[in-house]
């Protein structure tokens, strides 16, 4: 059980630093707002992008947070990570930094799995 424990919260700490602490500290720089328009989207869906990654990040690692609340940000952080790498795909071709956010949703995956076998009914029995 430890070892589940380690795994979940390396893996959802990872996920925390790249969706919640990386956006709200880069978010205003000119690299970020020229990374949100090199993809064809406005600057206000990027900032609207870090409002929601800064909550959502913030949901996975506040532990009182449970339930279809936390499905809903692992569900979301999904689709924000295959649609990037659609987005990238679309505008820069199969770049390998095209697939980085699959890499990324790797580890969500990891976090998403242990998560739940941390919080089974089977666990609340220990």
């Amino acid at each position: 059980m430890k070892k589940d424990k380690i795994i979940y919260w390396t893996a959802t700490i990872i996920i925390f630093l790249f969706e919640g602490v990386m956006p709200a500290l880069t978010s205003q720089t000119e690299l970020a707002k020229e990374g949100i328009h090199h993809l064809g989207y406005p600057e206000y869906f990027g900032n609207a992008l870090v409002v929601f990654k800064v909550l959502g990040s913030l949901a996975l690692v506040i532990p009182q947070v449970r339930g279809r609340i936390k499905e809903w940000v692992y569900a979301g952080f999904a689709f924000d990570f295959i649609f990037a790498t659609i987005s990238h795909i679309a505008v820069d071709g199969m770049d390998p930094q095209s697939f980085f956010p699959l890499f990324i949703l790797a580890i969500l995956a990891v976090s998403y799995r242990y998560y739940h076998k941390l919080n089974s009914p089977s666990m609340a029995l220990l």
